[in-house]
């Protein structure tokens, strides 16, 4: 337990927490939403510093990170609770509540991921924004260690705890949920949505970045608003990968899944102005190759999990030599 950056104190003993969005005031005793920061006499602990919930090697292709190191795994891991409580949570089981968990020291996690062949360490699987301390701390070793840190995220969390992340984050994949603020009120109970948008420009500055919609049924899977979450991202920068999910049903949520159709729509839609656009939960033959803009020519085939570089040659298009658009293990 250490105590916890971006907080002040108020009245009667609370704190108000500035991590995230979320402003949690929070009574003597009492956690955040996230679960992980507590009110200890007045002071705000991180007492989820350290504690894990999963460690595990996952191809970097699962997160998802398409142009991150392809074909390698990642050593990665989670810590238990979320700065949201979205209806179709899909990992609610350690998310929503407090699970068990194992201490990993920061020194720990970067030999693990060292001795293991990892090329990096991926935060992930819940929200690794609100292990902020911990994520300081390991991603510094990480850093000396030549090691990667990736970031799997849902993007909310404040201006200046962000900006003094980034410069340890190689790179993320956001999780752009909708371009609409009611449905981050209604299905995530937050106003979150500027917040996110704000993650993605900063990261895209910062990082290499990767975008991932989950598109659910009549709540955010119509035309006009994929064109506005397009454009937003296009405006940023047409060479952001964009993931578009199929969404099942999971957690508090019984919406019919995603129709392949509409994933299908989405993506001719999206590549209209992006360049790399990819379907996921669907397993739609070559929905999740890696296209040469210029060229149209295969750079990275992929099977499942599984990748396999076949059309880049020394960073470039092997076909007009157009630089790729990745990030490289050395």
């Amino acid at each position: 337990m250490v105590e916890a950056k971006h907080w002040h104190g108020l009245d009667d003993g609370r704190v108000g927490c500035d991590l995230c969005p979320q402003a949690c005031t929070i009574a003597d005793g009492k956690p955040g939403i996230c679960l992980g920061r507590v009110n200890r006499g007045g002071t705000l602990y991180a007492e989820n510093f350290g504690e894990c919930v999963s460690v595990a090697m996952d191809p970097i292709e699962k997160k998802p990170l398409y142009h991150v190191c392809p074909g390698r795994q990642v050593l990665s891991i989670a810590c238990n609770g979320c700065n949201l409580r979205c209806d179709f949570c899909q990992n609610w089981s350690i998310s929503q509540k407090r699970t068990e968990t194992r201490a990993v020291s920061p020194e720990d996690l970067v030999d693990l991921a060292a001795g293991s062949g990892s090329f990096g360490i991926a935060y992930t699987y819940t929200e690794p924004m609100v292990w902020f301390e911990y994520l300081l701390a390991a991603g510094a070793l990480a850093h000396e260690r030549g090691l990667k840190n990736i970031l799997v995220t849902n993007g909310i969390v404040n201006e200046a705890p962000l900006r003094e992340l980034l410069p340890l984050i190689d790179a993320m994949n956001v999780d752009l949920k909708s371009m609409r603020a009611e449905f981050y009120r209604d299905y995530c109970h937050i106003e979150g949505l500027e917040a996110v948008k704000r993650t993605i420009r900063l990261g895209a500055e910062a990082s290499f970045i990767e975008v991932t919609n989950l598109v659910i049924p009549g709540l955010n899977d119509s035309e006009e608003e994929t064109r506005e979450l397009v454009d937003f991202i296009a405006g940023i920068d047409p060479a952001i990968p964009l993931h578009f999910s199929r969404y099942f049903p999971t957690y508090k949520m019984n919406i019919e899944p995603t129709h392949v159709a509409t994933l299908e729509r989405a993506g001719e839609i999206a590549r209209e102005r992006l360049h790399y656009v990819y379907l996921g939960n669907v397993g739609l033959a070559e929905e999740s190759d890696t296209l040469c803009p210029t060229a149209g020519n295969v750079l990275v085939r992929r099977t499942g999990y599984a990748s396999e570089v076949v059309g880049i040659e020394d960073g470039k298009c092997g076909r007009c030599g157009r630089p790729a658009d990745f990030l490289w293990c050395d």
